[in-house]
């Protein structure tokens, strides 16, 4: 059996995903990483874009939002706020967020509600991409 570590993505509503996994890609500031068993240990902000989770020799998708990760030799923990599996993407759900959300910001609102437009405009914009590549 291949070495595996311990890879966690969590969510402020629910641990989306738990499980060993063989390899994990994602794109961290400083750019992508691929993460394998024995990884040095690393704490780094995740941009909002694709995971690839390698497991029993198969590729799982996620759409994620920003956040956080933690990498040690035998896990990675992720705290985002947005994980996504590409086969549970809704794409029209997905589109229409989009277009609400640019709707929104063509209004006058406030710096904050601007910045939570902002964030909705990403993470649909993330879902859509990740679901017309990998859905």
């Amino acid at each position: 059996m291949a070495a595996t570590l311990k890879l966690e993505i969590v969510t402020p509503e629910a641990k989306v995903f738990a499980a060993d996994v063989e390899m994990v890609t994602l794109t961290g500031i400083d750019g992508e990483m691929g993460i394998y068993p024995d990884h040095m240990p690393v704490m780094t902000q995740l941009v909002a874009g694709e995971i690839c989770v390698r497991t029993n020799g198969e590729n799982i998708w996620l759409a994620v939002g920003d956040g956080f990760v933690q990498i040690t030799g035998k896990r990675v923990a992720i705290l985002t706020d947005m994980a996504i599996n590409a086969e549970n993407i809704d794409e029209a759900r997905a589109e229409e967020a989009l277009r609400r959300a640019e709707a929104r910001l063509a209004e006058k609102i406030t710096d904050e509600e601007a910045a939570r437009v902002q964030a909705a405009i990403a993470h649909a914009t993330t879902q859509l991409r990740v679901k017309r590549r990998r859905g």
